[in-house]
């Protein structure tokens, strides 16, 4: 059986072991974290991430615990909705439930170690990096020029027991900063970012939930009353980093997926997404592969497929993140939206009329 090494244990990693064939392969798992975590936040399941979760088996179990998302508005700052978005057939999971899923796909023959890896192992086995944004693996296998890069963005997340209302539910835009709510299992998640000093290591969740507290103290009231009942026991703050544009995700006998490979800026919402894509599509290359081929090929295959898809989506996210968290141009950017926003409501209008 060839030997495949996985190093992180988080999204991607879970996900790549659960689609390897494990007749195939030998499978070793290393996880630094012994437990699973206990609070997350909101992943916005789109299409080709319910593929991926079909292929893995557990896609009727993360709906069954996941609410439908519906619609939300981007608002601006007083929650003035400029447009509303129609969900579709997609859902939101926490991070909790989706990694406890794909903790419980994973194969009983794949060998799970709790242990920091140090170093890129050197045992001949294929060496898949999925242990995210500050990857060991991109850094020894790709170079220094491959080191994460700090945004100027802190990101602090929570979940409620009480419900959003629907007409409160989506992004809220102000002025170098942004907030969101949405509906979760038993309660609500909500979001918020906006530029930071602090960190990049070890921030203190209560000091910064009493600095968003006031940061937003003359926003719109349903982020005031979110945060008023905020706790930091229940929330997750870091700063933002992003990967650089690697020329390649697969190297000799060693390849990145997820965050390892194109961490990116969380405004399209596509992260956890592509970690899932990125885990079935190299996994089914290498299960696919006829007797007596290399798995070379498999890589290539791969590399080929992710590298640019993903390439796009990390330059629109940018591209959002630019937009939603202007500063300087957030005057500007809210008249074009209101402009946008009227000219709307006046095509809706005629068109109602000429009926």
């Amino acid at each position: 059986m060839e030997r495949i090494t996985i190093v992180g244990g988080g999204i991607a990693g879970l996900a790549f072991a659960a689609a390897l064939d494990s007749s195939r392969f030998q499978v070793t798992v290393y996880e630094k974290r012994p437990e699973l975590p206990t609070v997350g936040n909101a992943l916005g399941m789109w299409p080709n991430a319910q593929r991926a979760l079909a292929r893995l088996g557990i896609l009727d179990q993360a709906r069954a615990v996941s609410p439908v998302l519906g619609s939300g508005s981007v608002r601006n700052a007083q929650g003035e909705p400029w447009v509303t978005v129609d969900a579709g057939e997609m859902f939101g999971i926490s991070r909790i439930d989706l990694i406890r899923l794909l903790d419980g796909a994973v194969p009983a023959a794949v060998r799970r170690v709790t242990d920091t890896v140090q170093s890129v192992p050197a045992d001949g086995s294929l060496v898949v990096g999925a242990d995210g944004v500050h990857s060991m693996v991109r850094r020894e296998v790709w170079g220094a020029a491959s080191d994460a890069r700090l945004t100027p963005y802190l990101a602090l997340r929570g979940t409620l027991p009480t419900p959003v209302g629907p007409d409160e539910v989506g992004e809220y835009w102000g002025r170098g900063d942004l907030f969101g709510m949405a509906a979760a299992r038993g309660g609500s998640f909500w979001y918020a970012s906006y530029r930071s000093e602090l960190g990049p290591y070890g921030i203190d969740p209560a000091s910064v939930l009493e600095q968003a507290r006031e940061r937003f103290a003359t926003h719109a009231p349903a982020i005031r009353r979110t945060l008023a009942a905020a706790t930091p026991e229940e929330c997750l703050v870091q700063r933002l980093w992003t990967v650089p544009r690697l020329r390649s995700y697969a190297n000799a006998r060693t390849a990145l997926i997820g965050d390892a490979a194109h961490a990116m800026m969380p405004t399209l919402g596509r992260g956890a997404c592509e970690s899932l894509v990125d885990a079935v599509t190299l996994a089914d290359f290498l299960n696919n592969l006829p007797d007596g081929h290399g798995q070379d090929q498999a890589l290539g295959a791969y590399n080929r497929q992710r590298r640019l898809r993903t390439r796009a989506v990390s330059v629109a996210s940018s591209a959002l993140g630019r937009v939603a968290l202007a500063d300087r141009a957030q005057p500007l950017r809210d008249r074009m939206l209101n402009l946008a926003r009227r000219r709307n409501a006046r095509t809706a209008v005629g068109s109602g009329s000429g009926r």
